[in-house]
């Protein structure tokens, strides 16, 4: 590949990576060639489709999801395992929209997603696995119930992130006050909740692109 193709394709690339953080998978390969200063065909000459697109931004992060899924497996403390990783994913998620759809679906057709799925999803059943034969956390808990459990945190720190981006720490430690055991040690929490005017600030921010967009 020429210099000035490896030039174009790294800036398409970070354009990418910039944008889907920023603004979730609804963006478009003519806003990525906008972003990128580069026209819309060179992004199609490096990419197909935005499926190929996204799958470049974040097989990286993905790979690092799996990662810290399978080290919380072998973490020595089951409680503490099953923190680790809610804790990395509320964290990674919360200051990434895009990564957030990816990896909460984790259903787009390619190898490299089915690769990375396959490794994510044994590991967090086994994360609760451990959790729940230690004793640590509610029986009934099912590892479906924790991707819903970062999906919920992760829609409230969407919500509040223009206020308080810090906010889905408090929200995750409420949730996992939740479903620990009665034999765990409750978590203080560590941010203080949204003021009423914080809250009026947020929905103020959310409304405010739709209302653009109408016009």
């Amino acid at each position: 590949m020429r210099a000035d193709a490896v030039r174009n394709q790294q800036r398409i690339v970070e354009a990418a990576r910039e944008l889907f953080a920023d603004r979730g998978l609804e963006i478009t390969l003519d806003d990525v060639a906008e972003r990128a200063g580069v026209g819309v065909g060179t992004v199609y000459r490096r990419f197909a489709n935005k499926t190929e697109l996204i799958s470049e931004v974040f097989e990286h992060h993905l790979g690092e999801f799996a990662d810290a899924a399978e080290a919380s497996v072998h973490h020595p403390d089951p409680w503490l395992g099953l923190v680790q990783f809610v804790e990395y994913a509320c964290r990674h998620l919360a200051i990434n929209r895009g990564f957030s759809e990816v990896i909460l679906e984790l259903d787009l057709d390619t190898e490299r997603f089915h690769r990375v799925r396959d490794r994510i999803k044994p590991a967090v059943a086994a994360i609760v696995e451990r959790a729940r034969t230690a004793g640590v956390l509610q029986p009934d808990i099912e590892p479906s119930d924790l991707f819903a459990m970062i999906h919920m945190v992760d829609g409230l720190a969407e919500f509040a992130k223009p206020v308080n981006p810090e906010i889905w720490r408090r929200y995750m430690a409420i949730t996992l006050n939740g479903i620990r055991a009665d034999s765990v040690e409750r978590q203080d929490l560590p941010v203080r909740a949204l003021t009423d005017d914080e809250v009026d600030r947020a929905k103020t921010a959310r409304t405010a692109p739709c209302a653009s967009r109408r016009r």
